[in-house]
């Protein structure tokens, strides 16, 4: 996999955050050395955020994300305050671009106060110094100039630095395993699989796998047995597509370790401890309560669609209840949640850690549990004690 096909989640998101007309998008383009994004003296020109993803040396693989002005007005300009808002969930390193001829602004401060309170690491860019002839240079501001291309290098340099504390440094299986052994991946192949390649939390597992020196063996499920039986040693563990645990879980000897990609990415995101106490949360459903089932990536949905149609019929069938069910993807998550009874995510593969985590967060201060495709499938499977035995202090906690 190139720098250029590394996925959105894996990217260092940086996003570029300011009044109108402070020269966010010169400055972007001058940071990108492309014209990403187009600029006008007209305040509001950007009117929706301009995603580009690109490798920014001495960074590598980074999204980079110009945004709509945050003093925008009127309705429109609410609405574009309010994506500006839902783009610092999935930011890991802001830069405040501030229009150096007029100073720090009110409309500065708040969103100072808005890196603060989600402990987003910050870069205050002074820009038009062209203008202004001021040189500030601190910890986290400095004086650029987008017209001139003026510090824009020093400038990268300071995002750069701060990038080290955005990187995930959590391994998806790799610390699990040893150099030589032998990991099974089961991974379904049938009408909603994509076709001619491998869905992407395979993808990343197989890279760890062999990133660690061990050995991956692939089988579809209808394979899984007459794998296993020639294999000369039993697989340190089995890994598989949620949609088939439960038959998987009648082919793997109980003595050898049985998990999921689901699972395996809830605890790559950070969030595995919370997906465990939300997916218990499944029998408590009552009928009437509302279930979202939410995606973190936009696709056709086809006939057997695992969140649009196996999801949903497991659930019913497992607690009995009539239950309503809604479904989200790509970028649209509700900020508001509480009239669900519980949330189901993917693993959210496309989405970087810090917007997983905010969307747990989410609905963990609204009270609704939340937990994803993965161990709900296990725990409705009765195997979610089984499925965690690879992380002891989770299963434990488990009651089946």
């Amino acid at each position: 996999m190139s720098l250029n096909d590394t996925p959105s989640g894996e990217r260092i998101h940086i996003g570029f955050f300011g009044r109108r007309n402070a020269g966010k998008s010169s400055l972007v383009n001058a940071v990108t050395g492309q014209e990403l994004a187009v600029v006008s003296d007209v305040k509001g020109t950007t009117t929706d955020p301009v995603y580009k993803a690109m490798e920014l040396l001495p960074l590598g693989p980074v999204e980079i994300i110009d945004t709509p002005g945050f003093d925008d007005e009127g309705t429109l300009g609410e609405l574009r305050v309010k994506k500006t808002r839902q783009i610092l969930a999935k930011t890991d390193i802001a830069v405040l671009v501030v229009d150096g001829s007029a100073g720090l602004s009110d409309c500065d401060r708040e969103l100072i106060q808005l890196f603060r309170e989600r402990e987003l690491p910050y870069i205050i860019a002074h820009n038009k110094s062209d203008l202004t002839g001021a040189e500030i240079a601190a910890d986290n501001e400095i004086s650029v100039s987008a017209a001139e291309k003026k510090n824009i290098f020093e400038l990268k340099e300071m995002i750069g630095r701060l990038a080290k504390s955005a990187v995930n440094e959590r391994r998806i299986i790799g610390d699990l395993i040893s150099a030589g052994d032998i990991v099974v991946l089961v991974t379904p192949i049938d009408g909603s699989a994509p076709k001619g390649r491998m869905i992407l939390p395979q993808v990343q597992t197989l890279r760890d796998i062999l990133d660690a020196d061990a050995i991956p063996v692939f089988a579809k499920e209808g394979q899984l047995a007459d794998a296993l039986a020639g294999l000369a040693k039993p697989p340190k563990m089995v890994v598989t597509d949620s949609q088939v645990f439960g038959m998987v879980s009648r082919i793997v000897p109980e003595d050898v370790p049985l998990t999921s990609f689901s699972i395996l990415m809830a605890r790559y995101k950070g969030f595995l401890d919370a997906a465990v106490r939300g997916a218990a949360r499944i029998r408590e459903l009552r009928d009437g309560d509302t279930v979202l089932i939410s995606e973190g990536c936009t696709h056709h949905r086809q006939c057997g669609d695992i969140g649009s149609v196996k999801l949903p019929a497991l659930l019913k069938k497992y607690t009995g209840r009539s239950l309503n069910i809604e479904l989200s993807s790509g970028r649209d998550f509700p900020e508001e949640l509480s009239r669900y009874a519980l949330v189901i995510h993917c693993g959210g593969c496309m989405l970087n850690e810090r917007e997983m985590l905010h969307r747990r967060n989410t609905a963990e201060v609204q009270g609704v549990p939340f937990t994803n495709y993965g161990t709900a499938i296990a725990c409705m499977n009765g195997i979610l004690r089984r499925s965690l035995g690879i992380f002891p202090d989770l299963a434990k906690e488990i009651s089946e």
